[in-house]
């Protein structure tokens, strides 16, 4: 079976629309934003949960918190921390893989 240029532009042209359509826009961050960038947003994230943790603990202390305030923010923290580990150890995993891959 041959196959014609012209079938294959076709196609071609044909799968370009329906990717243009609706539904495939980008989801998620800005395309256009650098990885590092998207890196030190997540862990300013990270650091604001941490913060926003230890000003419930101590307004519980003082008394002006309730008690599932205080159990939910430390809860964000802790769950923020363990995302933040996770991607961590598969980082240096994906370095090390990269260090042992053949030349």
């Amino acid at each position: 079976m041959a196959v014609s240029v012209t079938n294959v532009i076709g196609a071609y042209a044909r799968q370009a629309k329906v990717a243009a359509g609706p539904g495939m826009e980008p989801r998620g961050p800005d395309p256009a934003q650098s990885f590092a960038e998207l890196l030190g947003g997540a862990a300013d994230s990270a650091i604001a949960a941490g913060k926003n943790a230890e000003q419930m603990t101590a307004k519980a202390i003082a008394g002006k918190a309730e008690l599932s305030d205080v159990v939910t923010a430390v809860t964000s923290a802790e769950v923020t921390l363990q995302t933040a580990l996770a991607v961590r150890d598969r980082v240096i995993q994906a370095y090390q893989d990269i260090l042992r891959m053949p030349i």
